[in-house]
């Protein structure tokens, strides 16, 4: 890849399918890069002592590309060196130890590539409309992100 093709570029996905490390990661590989930052949230097999079945992810999906790509920007003013974001979160039914969201950033030093990574895993929490049921062996239960803006308004 030419260094003039190598312009910064924002990789956003809803996706029902299995997530990919591998393929999130590559995405945001850059000539002009020394750090590659990711994180990858994945689904537990507990919550508060409950056995966890599987994880259920809904989302507003027009609105939820909205608030990524607003996330996005905010990281390119606040981390002017990043490079390229990929922002993956999947929904429908996510098993026991699958991705649920996998975030990569790059840019040319590490310090960058973590606090943007940082930041958009807590902003996407906090105002990104996507929603998650923990099933359990006997129940549900639609969970509420403590991040959320909206969750907090009414209290």
């Amino acid at each position: 890849m030419e260094e003039s093709e190598d312009v910064p570029k924002d990789f956003i996905k809803l996706e029902s399918e299995k997530l990919s490390v591998d393929e999130v990661s590559e995405l945001v590989v850059s000539p002009s890069c020394g750090a590659v930052s990711l994180f990858i949230g994945t689904t537990r097999n507990n919550f508060e002592g409950r056995k966890v079945i599987h994880l259920e992810y809904e989302a507003y999906s027009s609105m939820a590309e909205t608030e990524i790509k607003k996330i996005c920007r905010d990281v390119r003013q606040k981390w002017p060196s990043v490079k390229h974001i990929a922002m993956y979160h999947r929904v429908g039914v996510v098993p026991i130890t699958e991705a649920s969201v996998i975030i990569a950033v790059s840019s040319p030093h590490r310090t960058e590539s973590l606090e943007a990574v940082t930041y958009c895993i807590n902003t996407l929490k906090a105002s990104v409309p996507i929603w998650k049921k923990e099933i359990y062996e006997d129940e549900y239960s639609w969970k509420e992100n403590k991040e959320c803006f909206w969750a907090n308004s009414e209290k």
